[in-house]
C-alpha cells in the first residue's frame, strides 16, 4: 500500500455517505453522553517497547481468543500498535482493519504498513458518530483506551453493531478513572453497552493491560435510536466490577 493510495482511500471514505454497517440514523437522533468526554490523545503510553515488555498485546490477544484467519478491527488505531501485533497473529488467511478519526495518524500508520509489508491490513477514516465497518465481517472489534474519547457513544456503538459476524464480540480496554481523564468506570460503560443491545461476558483487571478488560456480546435487536436511555455517572458510579 503506498502512500497516495493511503490519501486517495481517505479521501474517499471521507466522501462517501457510506452504505456499511447499519446506516440510516443521524447522530441527533441518539440521546447525548450524560458525562464529560476527554480530548483525543494525552494518555501517555509507554513506548511500544515497554508495553510488549509487559506482555500488553500478548495478553490482550490471549483473553480475547485471537487465532489465525480471523478477521479483527482496530478502532483508534493511532501509529498501529496493535495493527500490526493483530496483523501477525490472524496470518495471511486473517484481515485487519485499521480505523481512527485522525487523519494524520492513518497516513502515518499507512506507510508503516508499507515498510512492513503487512498485506492483510487496511486502513478506513472512521466519524465521530460511526466506525464506518463493512457489515458482517468481523469475528472481533478492538477499542483500546479510546472508548472514553467517543464523543457519540450510542450513536457509534448502534453503528459498530452489524459489523459483527456472527459470534462476533466486542473487547475493550479501559482504566477505571474519570471519563474527563482519560478512562471510564466499569459499571458506567457496561450500562452504555447494555444500552444498544450489548451484554457483558467477561471482565478482567490485568496489569499487562494498565487497566482492565471487558468483553461483548451483541444480543437481540439494535433498539431504536429514540428507546436508549442515557446513562448517567451518578447512578452507576462505584468501585466497578469485581
Amino acid at each position: 500500500m503506498s502512500r497516495v493510495m493511503v490519501l486517495v482511500s481517505l479521501a474517499l471514505v471521507a466522501c462517501q455517505p457510506a452504505t456499511e454497517a447499519g446506516r440510516g440514523a443521524d447522530a441527533v437522533e441518539f440521546p447525548k453522553a450524560q458525562r464529560p468526554v476527554s480530548p483525543p490523545g494525552a494518555n501517555g503510553f509507554s513506548d511500544e517497547a515497554t508495553r510488549d515488555d509487559r506482555r500488553e498485546a500478548a495478553t490482550l490477544m490471549e483473553l480475547a481468543g485471537i487465532e489465525p484467519g480471523m478477521s479483527v478491527a482496530d478502532l483508534g488505531a493511532g501509529d498501529g500498535y496493535y495493527t500490526v501485533r493483530l496483523a501477525e497473529r490472524v496470518g495471511k488467511d486473517g484481515r485487519v482493519l485499521a480505523q481512527d478519526i485522525d487523519r494524520d495518524a492513518l497516513l502515518r500508520l499507512g506507510n508503516r504498513v508499507e515498510r512492513e509489508r503487512l498485506d492483510n491490513v487496511s486502513i478506513v477514516l472512521g466519524a465521530p458518530d460511526d466506525p464506518r465497518l463493512p457489515v458482517d465481517s468481523f469475528d472481533r472489534v478492538f477499542m483500546v483506551h479510546m472508548y472514553h474519547e467517543v464523543e457519540a457513544p450510542y450513536a457509534f456503538l448502534w453503528h459498530l453493531r452489524p459489523a459483527l459476524r456472527e459470534g462476533g464480540q466486542v473487547i475493550v480496554v479501559e482504566v477505571d478513572r474519570p471519563t474527563d481523564r482519560h478512562g471510564i468506570a466499569p459499571q458506567l460503560l457496561f450500562c452504555e453497552f447494555e444500552q444498544v443491545g450489548f451484554r457483558l461476558v467477561e471482565f478482567v483487571r490485568h496489569p499487562a493491560l494498565a487497566g482492565y478488560y471487558a468483553r461483548f456480546d451483541a444480543v437481540g435487536e439494535r433498539p431504536p435510536p429514540e428507546e436508549i436511555e442515557p446513562c448517567r455517572p451518578r447512578i452507576v458510579a462505584g468501585n466497578g466490577a469485581g
